[in-house]
């Protein structure tokens, strides 16, 4: 039996980063890689070949076309339009009104695909809706969230000083500034926190700014959040993702358990002051949603 076929779209700092890690892994058969930079394409293809011989990795690894992605079980949207990010808030916002139309038109090129997405293109939970608003695509997934929750459980743990592995807690809503953080259950060892939250959420929101400082952009986390979810919309293994899906009429991060590749949502009990900020995340993505440029797109029907 072969093993699952998978397309990177985006052959950028993400992009590379995620190819390599999906090689070295040997996740896929067979990797596709596309860009709208053809050379681009061409040279990742040949070097991720290179690593593959290197590593003794079973995964094929070739150049194509958006038309090419239908033969692929997922696709991996990582495609970034050139432009200069100056915002001090709402970073991962500020490229809406560059990528929207970039991701649109690949959404059209996609239109009834039946495979799944998952959406790495910031700002993630709107860029999610509008591909699945586009395309039809019944299983698009946005990578955001899992991230979020992998660094507070992270940063949780080294408070606590314990394993990572003990620590349980989600944060859910905008992947951003208006991330929810699920505080109120989250435990250590089945326990109830005894360290300082309020510190480990002051790190959290400050972890992008301190990678981005040093090394220009994030790309190895969210690569491993890719990875991880795409081991379980594959059904290669089961567990829980907090991706962004439809919540009300807008997408925002929801923790899913994966069974046989079949998602159901699991979100934890909230608060009223997380109930709270949570709709207004959802609130905020509605308004930025109507804001996005759509005169070239086509909404599925």
């Amino acid at each position: 039996m072969s093993g699952p076929v998978v397309g990177i779209v985006g052959a950028g700092a993400v992009g590379q980063t995620l190819a390599t890690a999906l090689v070295a892994a040997a996740l896929p058969e067979r990797l596709l890689v596309v860009s709208r930079q053809l050379d681009q394409a061409h040279g990742l293809a040949a070097d991720l070949q290179d690593l593959g011989l290197a590593a003794g990795s079973r995964t094929t690894v070739e150049a194509g076309e958006a038309a090419d992605l239908r033969g692929c079980d997922a696709v991996v949207v990582a495609l970034r339009s050139d432009f200069t990010n100056t915002a001090a808030r709402d970073i991962r916002r500020a490229g809406a009104a560059a990528n929207a139309p970039a991701l649109g038109a690949l959404a059209r090129e996609l239109y009834g695909y039946d495979g799944t997405v998952l959406i790495v293109t910031n700002p993630v939970d709107l860029m999610t809706r509008r591909f699945a608003d586009v395309s039809g695509v019944a299983r698009v997934f946005g990578i955001g969230s899992n991230l979020d929750s992998g660094r507070y459980r992270l940063l949780l743990a080294r408070y606590a000083q314990v394993s990572p592995d003990l620590v349980r807690g989600h944060v859910v809503g905008e992947h951003g500034d208006r991330a929810v953080v699920c505080v109120s259950a989250t435990t250590i060892a089945g326990q109830p926190v005894s360290v300082p939250v309020r510190t480990v959420v002051d790190d959290l929101q400050r972890r992008p700014a301190l990678i981005r400082s040093g090394i220009g952009r994030t790309r190895c986390g969210p690569s491993g959040a890719v990875l991880s979810t795409l081991r379980k919309v594959l059904g290669l293994a089961d567990g829980i993702e907090e991706l962004s899906v439809p919540y009300g009429d807008v997408y925002l991060g929801v923790p899913l358990y994966f069974s046989g590749g079949v998602p159901a949502p699991c979100m934890p009990a909230l608060t009223r002051p997380e109930r709270l900020c949570l709709d207004a995340a959802a609130s905020s993505l509605r308004d930025a949603y109507a804001h996005l440029p759509t005169h070239i797109e086509r909404i599925a029907t």
